[in-house]
């Protein structure tokens, strides 16, 4: 049988691939019973929601048009709540501890996956200052291309035609909503809110800022798909991964942090808004890690994407935002998207 070309990443752990993440690509879990397929699904849904919320969430964070606080001490506190909930399912016995001396061994791989996670948090702010928001939100979409190439080369699975073109329709999906898919009735530029707040700004590109977006969906598809590749080979208790890379990305952020500057201290501008994104995303990020665990990277894309449809109704909502044709053309290329990749072949 020929096999796509090796990762070089793919030789980085030496446990076989688990048999759990492959299933999911093939349209659900089959060989789960119906209760766990059950909880599989709400836990999809879940996630959805909470990407979704993110955005409108933020936006009731702010005073005076602009996030009150610092935006480094919310990601530095999404990692503690992550790592201290990991930590507590460990302790009270919701996940079992490993048998024998603990593997610390196997922490180190996921120092890398901290840091590119880092690279990329780090790589969004530094992208604002080379184009506008409106080309980022569109153009940023070819992390989805970035993640299944990763997926192929690294994980050695190959997609189908039919699964080529449902995440090409992914990309046009988040491509349109980007483009167009909200608009500010005060305002007659349609878009994402970011593209409303960014006023008049033309859309313009640079050619670093090309490179580096190039570089920015590279990092996002490889960090995707390495810790996903980390998880499925190692043969630990997923709060204990958990554990591993959140002590790694707490480590980092506070290096991060500390060296930001003069500025608002860690907890000055919170509010209870602010607590509820924080919250928001701790729990969002440990459900993401079990997709990682035992669905795919390509689920993650799935789920990211469907969220859009969540964000726009939230937007719609609580910020007034109007729903325009755009929106409507990208939950039906998400629909068709899903339909082909997970339907019936």
């Amino acid at each position: 049988m020929h096999h796509s070309p090796r990762c070089p990443l793919a030789s980085y752990t030496g446990h076989p691939r688990s048999s759990l993440g492959m299933s999911v690509e093939d349209g659900g879990m089959p060989g789960l019973g119906r209760p766990r397929q059950a909880r599989w699904t709400l836990m999809l849904l879940l996630s959805t929601a909470m990407y979704g919320a993110h955005a409108p969430l933020l936006a009731l964070c702010h005073v005076d048009g602009r996030v009150p606080f610092r935006p480094s001490s919310a990601v530095l506190l999404t990692e503690l709540t992550k790592l201290l909930l990991c930590a507590f399912s460990l302790l009270v016995g919701w996940q079992a501890w490993p048998q024998g001396t603990p593997p610390w061994r196997q922490a180190a791989p996921f120092a890398l996956s901290a840091l590119l996670y880092g690279a990329n948090n780090n790589l969004v702010i530094y992208l604002q200052r080379y184009m506008d928001p409106s080309t980022y939100q569109v153009l940023s979409n070819l992390k989805i291309g970035s993640t299944a190439l990763f997926y192929c080369l690294c994980l050695r699975h190959r997609l189908s035609a039919r699964q080529g073109l449902a995440l090409l329709l992914l990309m046009a999906a988040g491509a349109c909503y980007a483009a167009g898919g909200l608009r500010d009735p005060g305002n007659t530029l349609s878009g994402p809110p970011s593209a409303a707040a960014a006023g008049r700004m033309p859309l313009h590109i640079t050619p670093l800022g090309l490179l580096l977006l190039i570089l920015y969906c590279l990092i996002s598809g490889l960090s995707s798909v390495y810790t996903e590749l980390l998880m499925k080979r190692q043969r630990l208790p997923l709060a204990l991964q958990n554990l591993f890379l959140y002590t790694f990305g707490v480590l980092l952020n506070l290096g991060l942090h500390a060296g930001g500057g003069p500025g608002p201290g860690l907890l000055e501008g919170f509010s209870g808004w602010a607590a509820l994104v924080v919250l928001s995303q701790a729990l969002n990020g440990l459900l993401m890690s079990a997709v990682m665990k035992h669905g795919s990277s390509i689920t993650r894309l799935f789920v990211v994407s469907c969220s859009l449809v969540v964000n726009a109704v939230l937007s719609a909502a609580l910020l007034r935002l109007q729903l325009t044709a755009a929106f409507f053309l990208a939950t039906l290329l998400i629909g068709l998207a899903v339909r082909l990749y997970y339907g019936s072949r």
